[in-house]
This record gives structure tokens, C-alpha cells and sequence, in this order.
């Protein structure tokens, strides 16, 4: 099967049952993963280019890894080593990488928009790899899929999403693929970091930390984004800390089962208490191992291989 579109730039463009095909396709690329020789000649032929413009570990390196356990050619171009550094716009980057014909871009860009703006000019497939504070699609549905393997649904769970959500992606992401398969959602953060927007979504805003994890089934807390900050929005690390760090006492309101997620980088101590992040309910690793088989997922389907 193929998705009906030639890109994936955001989940607002898909429906649940999209959104169901990538997380089923998915769980059945994952035993690619845990063969002696982790490659299938799924995408033999194809090239897959990555174009960051932003650091990035895990999801850099998951499409990279993703691609190349599909068999694809993957080039990787360094923004920092490239025409870029000499004044070269977006529009003539990708116009020079059009010419050379590769099968799908994948770019990450700290403006909002960027993916959409190539996927209207290019030719080949474009993923969006997180643009600005819009939207990190691929994100939202490797956590989908952690969710579902632990929990074995989605619809109806209660999900508690903590931190920066005013420049988070990941939570304006995942607040929509939440909310899609049926999922309540709960968000918290300093004042200062809770758009005025939020209850228009669909979910449930409340002001304190515990009131957020009562009852969760899933707690997800997101990463301080100082990078995208023009200004200070909270009085100091250990401010923030102690009223919206998760620590183990939390975790006695939550269910008995809770799950707690993070997209990282993880700032132990400040969002989160290493004890939980290393803790037994924690899912973080689940989630960069499932990365992979996500965006395996969303690559065989929008260049349409078949899974050998």
C-alpha cells in the first residue's frame, strides 16, 4: 500500500487511518531491526537525501539508519559545509538538489514552513523532519506507535503532556495525533509557555503538575526549547524544576502502569528526575528504537517499495 501523497509534512494533513497504515507498517518492519543482517532490498534504487539545518541526534541519524535498512542511497548534506555558509537561498539549495534527481528530501529548518515550501517545488517526496515550532510529524507517530505497543490502543487513554508547550513541535504534533485516535489529552507548563490556543485543540488545560498526572496512563514531558526562546520565561532552572520536574512522587498519582515518555535530549534534573527517566516506567529508548521503524515505515510508503 501507498499513502495517497507524495509527501509527509505534518499531521494535520492525515487522517486516522493514515495514520493507523504507518503505525502497522511500522510494527512490521521493526523484526527488520533484530535480523543478523538488518537490510532488506526494499528501496534499491532510490536516493534519499538529508538536509538539516538544525542539530540533531536521534533524528538524523534514525532516517539515515532507516534508509539505508531499506536498501536507498542516503546523502547527507551538512548545511554548515554547504553553499548555504555563502548566502545560497532554500529555493535555489533545492532547485541544485532537484537536478540531481533524488526519490525524497528529508529536511529539518528553524522556519516554519520550510518543508512546505520545497514540497511545492520539488519533484521528489519531502519529509519534514521538525520546521521551526510547527510541527515534527515523524515524532508524533514513533510516540504513537511506543503508546500503542505498551498500552495495546489508543483511543481513550489519558495523556499528560508537560513542559514548554508553547515552543514545542513535538507537543503541537502530538496533540493532534492524540486527540485523532481518540486519546484525551492533558497539558501543562508555566503559564508562560501555554498558548491561549490550546483549549481550541481539544484538550484539557491545567495549571499545576500534579493535576496533569492524576490519572495519567501516559505522561510525556518535553525538553526546555532555550534555543527558540527571545526571552526568559520562567525565573530559574530550579524554579521550573520544582513545579514541573517529574520526580517519583508523581508517579503515585498516575496509574499503576503509567508510562513516561520523553522526545529528547533529556535535561536530568530539570524536566526530569533521573530516577524516572531510567526508571522502570520510562519508555524513552523504546521510543529512538521505534524512530527507526517509523520513518522506515513512512519512507516505504510514500515511495510506494515492497517490503522484502
Amino acid at each position: 500500500m501507498e499513502l495517497r501523497r507524495k509527501d509527509l509534512l505534518g499531521i494535520a494533513d492525515l487522517s486516522p487511518e493514515e495514520i493507523t497504515l504507518i503505525l502497522d507498517t511500522a510494527a512490521s518492519l521493526k523484526e527488520i531491526s533484530t535480523r543478523p543482517i538488518k537490510k532488506v532490498p526494499t528501496l534499491r534504487g532510490k536516493t534519499v537525501v538529508t538536509l538539516f539545518y538544525e542539530p540533531s541526534t536521534r533524528t538524523r541519524m534514525s532516517f539515515e539508519i532507516a534508509a539505508k535498512r531499506l536498501s536507498a542511497d542516503t546523502v547527507n548534506l551538512t548545511v554548515s559545509a554547504s553553499s548555504a555558509v555563502k548566502g545560497e537561498t532554500l529555493a535555489d539549495t533545492a532547485a541544485n538538489l532537484q537536478a540531481m534527481q533524488p526519490d525524497l528530501l528529508i529536511i529539518r529548518h528553524q522556519a516554519a514552513g520550510a518543508p512546505h515550501f520545497l514540497a511545492r517545488r520539488l519533484a521528489c517526496g519531502v519529509i519534514n523532519a521538525g520546521d521551526g515550532m510547527h510541527e515534527h510529524p515523524t515524532q508524533a507517530l514513533l510516540d504513537l506507535l511506543t503508546i500503542r505497543e505498551a498500552k495495546g490502543r489508543l483511543h481513550g487513554l489519558k495523556v499528560a503532556i508537560v513542559g514548554d508547550i508553547a515552543h514545542s513541535r513535538v507537543a503541537r504534533s502530538n496533540i493532534q495525533a492524540l486527540t485523532k485516535m481518540g486519546s484525551q489529552v492533558t497539558v501543562t507548563g508555566p503559564a508562560t509557555m501555554l498558548p491561549p490556543y490550546l483549549e481550541t485543540l481539544g484538550v484539557r488545560v491545567v495549571r499545576t503538575l500534579e493535576e496533569a498526572v492524576a490519572g495519567a496512563d501516559v505522561i510525556m514531558m518535553l525538553r526546555i526549547q532555550m534555543e527558540r526562546m527571545g526571552q526568559m520565561y520562567f525565573s530559574t532552572l530550579r524554579e521550573y524544576s520544582a513545579h514541573f520536574g517529574l520526580a517519583p512522587r508523581h508517579l503515585a498519582l498516575a496509574q499503576k502502569d503509567v508510562i513516561i515518555m520523553h522526545p529528547g535530549p533529556i535535561n536530568r534534573g530539570v524536566e526530569i528526575s533521573p530516577e524516572v527517566a531510567d526508571g522502570p516506567y520510562s519508555v524513552i529508548l523504546d521510543q529512538v528504537t521505534n524512530g527507526v521503524a517509523v520513518r522506515m515505515a513512512v519512507m516505504l510508503l510514500l515511495l510506494g517499495g515492497e517490503r522484502g
